[in-house]
């Protein structure tokens, strides 16, 4: 074993004080009263959750939210003593776990409480939940105000399940159209009003709402991608209330450098022949760490200039096409700068006909973190 030792050079540098500022922007844009839930979910969108929540709870964030109860009990085995919302359906089993860890569920129907309220039937302590209202994305949650009326009904007669919140989830808030997301916040709006007392935490924006619609705050937003210095989508980026700071940077360095002899072929399924004379390097990364064999002739970063990706990406290893010859461990970005130049998620998103999301969650536990900041 060699403990934290990591000889291999392909890494992912977070820069935590991206995370920071980005939560402190969005804290200034919105109301003094909207606190923020920090999104960590899918291990930070890659960039690491416990990190992620760390730098998130020191600018000011009043929550973590993510999809899984393995990924509350990660945070809480990693010292995060700070709420955490599970956004994503719970098994009943995990509740009487819930409540020793301190972890607010959410409650994704009717059924789902009342096999909460009998598996929790003469425990002495609360589970502490929010409710989950779908108003259109379709996946989760009540849908109308007669199972809102069941629901409160199952709560009247229990006293192991506190609700804390409520809150739903726009599908469509970040494409051009609003009209669906105005649709969504007033059903939200109209559902909320069916509880005989309105919880202490409502909310509805996503990053997308967020940046675009403060009217939409609540008493908090989940602040996702967002947070990492993605935006949403290109609509989004194109109406940004202030600059999102990136907080990744994919890095690795030239492990082989040869020049080619004539029509050598490169990689897998001989798919690119080097011309005499082409100078050839070999990168120790692969679409096992990330970089999705779609992303064949997607360009790298060398001393700030880009060169392509030549033939197949291999499991472990890819090849690029250098302009010259260049000594073995010369740093090579994949995603993020070098000099003038800049290789982003939506770039490699766009090549490969998905969005940046994928592309950060995606990027594998065996690629080395490293981290920036304090």
């Amino acid at each position: 074993m060699t403990g934290t030792v990591n000889y291999r050079p392909t890494r992912a540098v977070v820069d935590v004080r991206a995370i920071q500022a980005n939560v402190r922007n969005l804290k200034k844009l919105l109301p003094v009263e909207t606190g923020v839930i920090a999104v960590v979910k899918a291990d930070g969108y890659g960039h690491g959750a416990t990190e992620s929540a760390r730098a998130a709870f020191q600018a000011g964030a009043m929550m973590a939210a993510v999809a899984t109860p393995d990924e509350a009990l990660a945070l809480r085995d990693s010292g995060i003593h700070q709420p955490i919302l599970v956004l994503g359906p719970v098994p009943i089993s995990f509740l009487k776990e819930a409540i020793r860890q301190d972890i607010i569920v959410t409650i994704p129907g009717v059924k789902w409480a009342q096999a909460a309220a009998d598996e929790l039937r003469g425990f002495e302590e609360s589970l502490k939940t929010h409710v989950k209202i779908d108003t259109g994305m379709g996946r989760i949650g009540l849908r109308s105000e007669e199972e809102i009326v069941e629901l409160i009904e199952i709560l009247e007669g229990t006293s192991a399940i506190r609700v804390e919140g409520i809150f739903t989830h726009f599908a469509t808030a970040d494409e051009r159209d609003t009209k669906r997301t105005e649709e969504q916040f007033e059903a939200f709006n109209r559902l909320v009003g069916c509880f005989p007392e309105r919880p202490k935490l409502v909310h509805a924006a996503n990053s997308a709402a967020a940046l675009r619609f403060p009217r939409f705050a609540l008493d908090a937003v989940r602040f996702g991608i967002g947070m990492y210095g993605i935006a949403p989508s290109e609509e989004v980026a194109q109406e940004l209330p202030f600059q999102l700071e990136r907080a990744l940077q994919l890095e690795t360095e030239i492990a082989f450098v040869k020049q080619a002899q004539g029509n050598e072929s490169i990689s897998y399924g001989a798919t690119y022949q080097a011309q005499q004379g082409e100078w050839i390097a070999t990168l120790p990364i692969g679409y096992a760490d990330g970089l999705k064999r779609g992303l064949r002739d997607q360009q790298v970063l060398v001393r700030g200039r880009r060169v392509p990706i030549v033939g197949t990406i291999c499991m472990d290893q890819c090849m690029v096409r250098l302009p010259e010859e260049l000594p073995e461990g010369e740093p090579v970005v994949l995603l993020g700068k070098q000099g003038n130049e800049e290789i982003t998620m939506e770039e490699w998103a766009t090549r490969i006909g998905t969005i940046p999301y994928e592309i950060a969650v995606t990027i594998a536990r065996r690629v080395q973190r490293q981290y920036f900041g304090d």
